[in-house]
């Protein structure tokens, strides 16, 4: 995620995150990432946004991934970057988040505040 972050200084980045959820223990364990496109749409450079068919797809890779490593894999999550902004979550992140939490309520979201500098 941090190198995905990184590749760019000039908009936000955003991929999802594969692996598996323990309601019991309320940890998330994590051992892949679905890198996402920038839809060409976009609104504008410091804003994510993950289209059904993404996540479709993203679905489809999960399974897949988890059919090869012999263990259940899904969606359990959504990443993205703040160049040059605090991690703080904007009103459009947490309104991504609560959207996911309906469908699932164990479901995480991840902000990588990079280029960030003392000046």
């Amino acid at each position: 995620c941090l190198a995905h972050a990184l590749s760019t200084e000039s908009e936000e980045i955003m991929g999802l995150l594969l692996g598996d959820l323990d309601n019991d223990e309320l940890m998330a364990r994590v051992w892949s990432v679905s890198l996402q496109r920038r839809e060409q749409a976009a609104r504008s450079d410091d804003r994510v946004e993950i289209s059904p068919e993404q996540l479709a797809a993203a679905t489809e890779e999960a399974e897949r991934l988890g059919e090869h490593l012999g263990r259940p894999t899904r969606v359990v999550g959504w990443y993205h970057s703040h160049p040059h902004l605090a991690v703080v979550p904007s009103h459009v992140d947490v309104s991504t988040q609560a959207m996911y939490q309906q469908m699932d309520t164990g479901f995480i979201g991840l902000i990588f505040s990079v280029f960030n500098s003392g000046r």
